[in-house]
């Protein structure tokens, strides 16, 4: 059995914005939040594509990382994820090459076959592109084919990008990417920070079609995880209550921005509504570090998962920069 410290972290952040502030300094927050975790030893820093959503400041994935990757110097950026179907595999190439060409083995591309909006955003996105996520397997063969060494009589490539190699990353929240995973021989991220109703079947399924590849010899399973960390469990559960109203808020089809914490939720949710949010976080770690530890170790456990990754939308900066801190405590181990 794996422990704790055997495991890798890391942090996915969605830029939340607060309701009073606005995106300048949520992404400001954001490099800040970089620079603390590369000290805190974190892995990789990942951002995310969203489209018209007023509380995510991330949509420009790539000049936002490469931003980040310039105020930072160890620490792996890169994205959870570009949403592949958005975009010619070749402009992502180029995208990708130039910034692994400005900052050289520390830029991950994950990418999604979902458009990480609406249906009218991604028409507004295409505009006379046909992208779809059923052309997902063989755009992310292209984009690989753009990111290796250039082939004899290759017509077509990406400067920057041909020959950086970067290291391709399949998301998803269902089983259609952890089969394509698996049989491409990549790694595999789980999007269980919002979906997890099919996390181990999907891991199953990843392992199960897992053919070695010059990327891996060996499955290799991230996981997405929501955290409030806190001193106590009851400042955690306050804390929490942050994100309970952005869920709830997603659910409706509500603004993002994000609220300040409350006392309570009484009266805030319907009954369904709170099961409904209790679904989509049900891997949280909502608590104090001991509480924390405790469930890592069973979901450690149960999934053999050779990396987390951890997202954290509290409304105080403060606070999200002391929960990701004693996450790293409780990684460390003791």
């Amino acid at each position: 059995m794996k422990a704790l410290n055997d495991v890798k972290y890391s942090a996915l952040d969605l830029v939340p914005v607060r309701q009073d502030r606005g995106p300048a300094e949520s992404l400001r927050h954001s490099l800040d939040l970089a620079q603390h975790l590369e000290r805190f030893g974190y892995t990789r820093f990942w951002v995310a594509e969203h489209h018209n959503m007023d509380g995510i400041a991330s949509s420009a994935t790539a000049v936002l990382l490469g931003y980040l990757a310039g105020g930072t110097s160890t620490i792996r950026v890169g994205s959870g994820g570009v949403m592949l179907p958005n975009h010619a595999p070749l402009v992502i190439a180029e995208q990708f090459g130039t910034l692994a060409s400005l900052y050289p083995g520390r830029i991950d591309l994950g990418l999604g076959r979902a458009p990480g909006s609406d249906q009218m955003t991604a028409r507004a996105l295409r505009r006379e592109r046909s992208g779809s996520a059923d052309d997902f397997p063989d755009d992310v063969a292209e984009l690989a084919a753009y990111l290796g060494p250039r082939t004899p009589g290759q017509r077509v490539i990406a400067m920057p990008g041909t020959g950086t190699e970067v290291p391709i990353w399949l998301l998803g929240s269902s089983l259609f990417s952890a089969q394509l995973a698996g049989m491409r021989g990549l790694p595999y991220a789980f999007a269980s920070h919002f979906a997890p109703r099919l996390m181990h079947e999907a891991i199953r399924v990843y392992r199960d079609h897992f053919t070695p590849s010059a990327e891996l010899d060996k499955p290799y399973v991230m996981l997405g995880i929501p955290l409030v960390a806190a001193d106590t469990d009851e400042q955690a559960d306050y804390l929490a209550t942050s994100v309970y109203q952005r869920i709830l808020n997603l659910i409706r089809g509500q603004s993002l921005v994000q609220q300040p914490p409350v006392q309570s939720m009484t009266g805030r949710w319907l009954p369904h509504e709170k099961e409904a949010v209790g679904s989509f976080l049900a891997l949280a770690m909502v608590g104090s570090p001991a509480k924390i530890r405790g469930k890592l170790e069973v979901l450690i456990e149960q999934t053999g998962a050779d990396e987390l990754m951890f997202t954290c939308d509290l409304y105080e900066h403060a606070d999200r920069l002391h929960s990701y801190e004693l996450l790293a405590e409780v990684m460390k181990g003791p």
